[in-house]
């Protein structure tokens, strides 16, 4: 076998995260020669999916041991680095000696997703996944119900104190029928705003006058609709913001999307979850995918330096891997933290940080089966649920916190083992959140199902977001990969490319939002098309041809009738 310098590779695609892994696949039956390089050891990149050793070695790979307490194990810490979209990171687990309670199971058991998203079931991603034929090394399994966290509170006449309970959002009108706790008048208001919503676009005149207004005021002046039900409706759109700096237009287009997408598959769910590892599950496979296809992978060695390569022929970059050895390539793709930074080039450094992401993952010693109930009747098992705790429920010392987001995974999914439950939380970094907040939330809530559940582990950092990316901004879809040079811009339309070069595509950071980025799709396209013909623009019909495979099966047949016909026409 050639060795990789000896190669002119049409594609050197750095990083194995969910952008770079789904270019591979794209590419994967071009006919073009790959190279696909990673400086880590695993697949996936910002998507990955993580053994509690694996977990371990990536917190001590950038960061120094530190204890946090007297009362846990030492705790690694990630101060950050340009070359990471992740800081602050720390592994802590409670000691006990009682052999009767609970305990970790071994390593490979558990596999902790670093960025956990939901894939509704009306993103362009499943078809596409169907269309390359990748589906069928893939499992998702249904979220089921969205829940409300409300605290404890006290009747103002001194009587007895309410415990904090979780409330499951109505997913449809007859759950909205059937809940007791909403009022006729009421009940009739959200009926309306959920029949408006259905269809808003159509309806430009009843919203777009307030298109920036604050989202609680929109309910409020054009359904009447009470503060009580303002939080499960914020709660399915997602937004990582407050309600106050929630637009009516980011949180209809949500909460559209979220009604939409019931039952595209099958009854009472509107989202998946891939099995065994989430998005680092799709990127292993669309890397596999493109090793069949003739791509070569090498991990453990990363792309240190970047220049044009002396060729008289035509237009090459040369790359120096971590290990020294030099390759060439026509077409350099992937993300800023996966190709080298140079302080000399303001082009060629990372993107500023838009505001970051506090995220933690706790394994549970019990299933928290009351939070994954069958949702209607013919439906799956859910072997996921998300649990909203609204801004204000939990007390900081100055404002308001945003709303804090826990998505609970069965072991059903693969990712820990049965009996017990994996626990993703964030909340948008602010002056009034810390990993403390965190903590209390995911306690509250654990406190609230009444279940006999114990926190056993729990992986704690912030995760960086380009300005691209942040929830204030009102784009819905991120810009695509930029391929000429350009100064350094925090638009969504005008991403860096890196250098002088037009060889480069560069990828966005990924997204730290809780629902899978759809504008990475066309991110991919773009970077396919250039690759493969020049230019993004290289015509509808190449376009239309983006990741729509034939089986292999198929094509050997259809290869070795075509031999049969030249010998027999010979």
């Amino acid at each position: 076998m050639e060795s990789l310098s000896e190669t002119t590779w049409d594609v050197l695609i750095s990083g194995t995260g969910l952008q770079q892994s789904l270019l591979a696949l794209a590419l994967s039956r071009s006919g073009k020669k790959v190279l696909h390089v990673d400086r880590n050891e695993y697949y996936g990149g910002s998507d990955a999916a993580l053994s509690l050793q694996e977990a371990e070695a990536w917190v001590k790979r950038v960061g120094k041991g530190r204890k946090s307490s007297p009362d846990y194990r030492p705790s690694l810490t990630v101060q950050g680095s340009p070359s990471s979209d992740f800081r602050d990171a720390s592994i802590s687990a409670p000691e006990d000696g009682n052999s009767d309670k609970p305990k970790l199971s071994f390593s490979r058991a558990y596999s902790l997703s670093l960025s956990p998203q939901l894939i509704y079931t009306r993103s362009p991603l499943l078809p596409v996944l169907v269309s390359s034929k990748v589906y069928r090394q893939l499992e998702f399994q249904a979220v089921g119900s969205w829940w409300v966290y409300s605290p404890a509170t006290v009747e103002s006449d001194g009587g007895e104190e309410a415990t904090a309970s979780l409330r499951r959002v109505p997913s449809g009108r007859e759950d909205v029928f059937m809940d007791k706790t909403i009022d006729r008048k009421s009940k009739r208001s959200l009926m309306r705003f959920l029949k408006f919503v259905g269809d808003y676009e159509e309806h430009p005149v009843l919203w777009q006058d307030s298109a920036d207004v604050a989202f609680p005021d929109f309910l409020v002046s054009s359904f009447a609709l009470p503060e009580a039900l303002h939080a499960p409706l914020l709660a399915i759109s997602m937004s990582p913001d407050d309600p106050r700096n929630t637009t009516t237009a980011f949180a209809l287009a949500k909460i559209a999307r979220h009604l939409r997408s019931i039952g595209v598959f099958g009854p009472g769910f509107g989202a998946v979850i891939p099995k065994w590892g989430g998005g680092a599950e799709i990127a292993q496979v669309a890397c596999r995918a493109g090793a069949v296809g003739g791509g070569v992978y090498v991990l453990g060695r990363g792309i240190e330096e970047l220049s044009p390569a002396e060729d008289d022929e035509e237009k090459v970059m040369e790359a120096r891997l971590q290990d020294g050895e030099k390759v060439k390539a026509r077409w350099i793709a992937g993300s800023c933290y996966d190709l080298p930074s140079e302080p000399e080039s303001p082009r060629l450094s990372a993107p500023a940080d838009g505001r970051p992401f506090l995220k933690s993952i706790s394994i549970v010693s019990s299933p928290l089966a009351s939070l994954l109930p069958t949702t209607a009747e013919g439906a799956p098992p859910p072997a996921g649920a998300v649990v909203v705790v609204p801004t204000g429920s939990l007390p900081v010392p100055e404002g308001i916190a945003p709303p804090i987001y826990i998505t609970v995974h069965s072991s059903d999914t693969g990712e820990c083992p049965v009996g017990q439950s994996l626990l993703f939380a964030s909340v948008l970094s602010t002056s009034t959140t810390n990993q403390a907040l965190l903590d209390r939330a995911t306690a509250a809530v654990l406190a609230a199902v009444a279940e006999e559940a114990k926190v056993l582990y729990t992986l704690r950092y912030t995760q960086r977001s380009s300005p691209s990316t942040s929830p204030s901004s009102p784009s819905t879809s991120p810009s695509s990969p930029s391929t000429s040079p350009s100064s350094p811009s925090t638009s969504p339309s005008s991403l860096p490319s890196l250098g002088a070069s037009e060889q480069i595509v560069l990828f966005p950071p990924p997204s730290p939002l809780l629902v899978f980025d759809d504008g990475i799709l066309d991110r991919v396209r773009d970077a396919w098309m250039t690759t493969t013909r020049g230019g993004p623009t290289s015509g509808e019909e190449q376009g239309a041809a983006f990741m729509v495979f034939e089986d292999r099966e198929a094509e050997a047949e259809a290869e070795a009738d075509g031999d049969v016909d030249e010998e027999l026409g010979g």
